[in-house]
């Protein structure tokens, strides 16, 4: 390890000299392989804030796939049903282990987000998860360690210039923080606010029927929105996101931004989805680009004539508005944290169209008895954190 280590540029190609470096000690990272960039290391620092926060908070080995310094997908290492593992592409054969099952998830949140991302986990990289990773566009994973057969698999991306991490697990940042803009530096108490059950006791709705499951999925969506750029709104549902909506100006963007990835995700297990005629020749790219347009409004932008043709071996039939809606009007059970109060009760309508029965979020809005009204309205559960999440 070392005080300081130069990079290539920073944000772009035209900011230099770059680098990161510590005041005192040693930097808590090493590179293993490649030469990851400035926002590369952004991703990867607050990345691994995220899982050793997911970790510790449910116990269990966590993962999060970042894009411009936000997760696009977080999760902790719960089993995968035979659907998830259908939409995620993992291969019949390969028995996951928890953390492959944290990276499979995280990564399929919002695949199509997740196209270059930057890889985060909360324990050592395993040959499994290593494996997941391999054929996946990425540009780099940071981990408190690699078992060997891992690290030879991952050297071998990107022509063996994958970018490989290592991080110190025992670091410890200083209580103060700094950033400078425009030559001016900023000062501020790092945020080791912890984020654990406690903070879901008060429950201000006539459901306080707040489930164990349900209970880790909304830590799950505050520790992810802990690690966001701010305005964000995070949908989990069984130990993972399935959307996040990042640096919106308004609470309802993000709220609409985030509910349209989760029924994203939930459409992609549509049986007539999953049944796609894919030509065997399509990658994983292109196969998750042509399910978003599938399943979007401009379907046919891959199911017109001449078009279909280069995606699948038969043209398939459109999902239609009335078979969407449908299928979404049956998921359930979702949570949904937001890193600041609810100014108003149309972030629970839109929340209740995507299946949002459980509630997370600071509260102390004038309007709060609207927005508890409005979730008693649909026999949801909300709680007041009263901590707000922003970060910037």
């Amino acid at each position: 390890m070392s005080k300081s280590l130069e990079l290539k540029y920073g944000c772009n190609p035209n900011q230099k000299p770059a680098r990161i470096y510590v005041d005192e000690g040693e930097l808590p990272v090493t590179v293993l392989n490649g030469r990851p960039g400035y926002i590369n290391f952004l991703d990867a620092l607050n990345g691994w804030q995220l899982v050793s926060e997911l970790k510790k908070a449910t116990g269990l080995p966590a993962a999060a796939s970042f894009k411009h310094v936000s997760p696009a997908g977080a999760a902790v290492g719960l089993p995968l049903s035979d659907v998830l593992r259908q939409i995620y592409f993992i291969p019949d054969d390969l028995v996951l282990t928890p953390l492959a099952c944290a990276y499979a998830r995280a990564r399929g949140a919002d695949r199509m987000s997740s196209f270059g991302d930057w890889i985060s986990l909360s324990d050592v990289c395993d040959r499994e998860t290593a494996l997941l990773i391999k054929p996946e566009v990425s540009d780099g994973v940071i981990a408190p360690g690699y078992t060997q057969e891992a690290l030879d698999i991952l050297k071998t991306k990107r022509k063996g210039g994958y970018n490989i991490v290592q991080i110190d697990p025992d670091y410890v940042p200083a209580a103060v923080e700094h950033k400078q803009v425009f030559g001016v530096t900023f000062e501020q108490g790092r945020n080791d606010l912890p984020i654990n059950a406690a903070q879901l006791q008060e429950i201000v709705t006539e459901n306080r029927n707040l489930t164990e499951a349900a209970c880790r999925d909304l830590l799950i969506s505050l520790i992810t929105l802990k690690y966001t750029q701010s305005n964000s709104v995070c949908f989990v549902k069984d130990g993972q996101a399935i959307g996040v909506g990042a640096g919106q100006q308004s609470r309802i963007h993000c709220t609409r931004l985030a509910g349209q990835k989760a029924d994203n995700w939930h459409l992609r297990q549509h049986p007539q989805v999953l049944a796609l005629p894919f030509l065997p020749t399509i990658g994983r790219p292109d196969r998750d680009n042509t399910i978003d347009v599938y399943i979007s409004d401009e379907s046919d932008e891959v199911l017109a004539e001449g078009r279909w043709q280069r995606y699948f071996t038969e043209r398939p039939a459109p999902l239609t508005k009335e078979q969407k809606r449908e299928w979404l009007s049956e998921q359930t059970g979702v949570s949904l944290g937001s890193d600041a109060f609810f100014p108003f009760g149309d972030n629970i309508e839109r929340a209740h169209r995507s299946g949002v029965v459980y509630v997370a979020q600071p509260g102390g809005s004038i309007r709060d008895q609207q927005v508890i009204d409005t979730c008693n309205l649909y026999g949801m559960v909300m709680c007041f954190t009263h901590q707000r999440l922003f970060h910037h």
